[in-house]
């Protein structure tokens, strides 16, 4: 159902069963071998991938990075619909969360799954360490003492509040993972909104600005959070420590989650 979720199939050795797929642009975070792979597959709708599209193609398993691919987007297939059709389904998220995310492990199940699938345990494996490396790689520069971050999927204006990522989202664990508290963290959802009272009292020394919801450049989007009133006396805007992840790194599974913990990190450190 997209191009991040494609990305796992084709590192486990697998790209030529990839009948096709939707939202291409996940592939745009990608370059070098993968990406021209990636390029390569099909795409079966350049949206968020039509019901009668993914149908048609006949597949035995569609997969995704999130749950709200299946039937949760416009047009998009159910779970439901993809089983009338003689379809399996599998999701990179999903499992339920008693508590904050400070965890990327759903991405390490999606991989054992996959690597199931195929019959290649041992290939699974050997990617799980290999990412597990990564990010604790782009870690090792995260701060030890609490450094409040927020997350802002656009950018505010008076009266509709801050749109932010809640403790229960992937944004979140990817935060924690870099050294950084969220403050919508207490927000058990994925996606939560905050007065601008609450993140003035929080004063969040980094932002995350999240791109892919607008077609905004990062220097535009970093450029508008700076201007916007509403976090204009925070610690993060004063001192300019915004920093741009692509949506398809922050609030999902992908091989390039380690990217977007380094650059997390990084701000976090620079904020200590």
């Amino acid at each position: 159902m997209d191009a991040g979720a494609a990305a796992f199939i084709v590192e486990l050795g697998f790209g030529d069963t990839i009948v096709g797929t939707a939202a291409p642009d996940f592939a745009e975070d990608f370059d070098g071998d993968l990406r021209a792979k990636l390029d390569a597959i099909p795409v079966l709708d350049s949206a968020r991938g039509s019901a009668e599209a993914v149908v048609a193609a006949e597949p035995d398993l569609v997969v995704g990075i999130s749950p709200y691919e299946f039937g949760k987007f416009d047009g998009t297939p159910s779970v439901q619909q993809l089983h009338d059709a003689g379809s399996a389904a599998l999701s990179a998220c999903g499992a339920m969360q008693d508590g904050p995310m400070d965890n990327i492990d759903e991405r390490y199940r999606y991989i054992a799954a996959l690597a199931d699938v195929f019959d290649v345990p041992e290939r699974g494996e050997k990617l799980i360490s290999q990412l597990r490396t990564e990010v604790d790689a782009s870690a090792s520069n995260a701060a030890s003492d609490e450094v409040p971050v927020l997350a802002l999927s656009r950018v505010p204006d008076a009266g509709t509040g801050i749109a932010t990522n809640g403790g229960s989202s992937f944004a979140n664990a990817i935060i924690t993972l870099a050294g950084g508290t969220n403050i919508a963290r207490d927000q058990l959802q994925d996606f939560a909104t905050l007065s601008a009272e609450t993140v003035a009292a929080a004063d969040p020394k980094v932002i995350v600005a999240i791109s892919g919801f607008s077609a905004d450049s990062d220097a535009e989007l970093k450029a508008q959070i700076a201007a916007t009133p509403l976090l204009a006396g925070t610690t993060a805007a004063r001192s300019g420590n915004i920093v741009v992840i692509p949506q398809r790194t922050l609030m999902s599974p992908s091989m390039l989650n380690a990217e977007a913990v380094r650059m997390i990190a990084d701000a976090v450190a620079k904020a200590s």
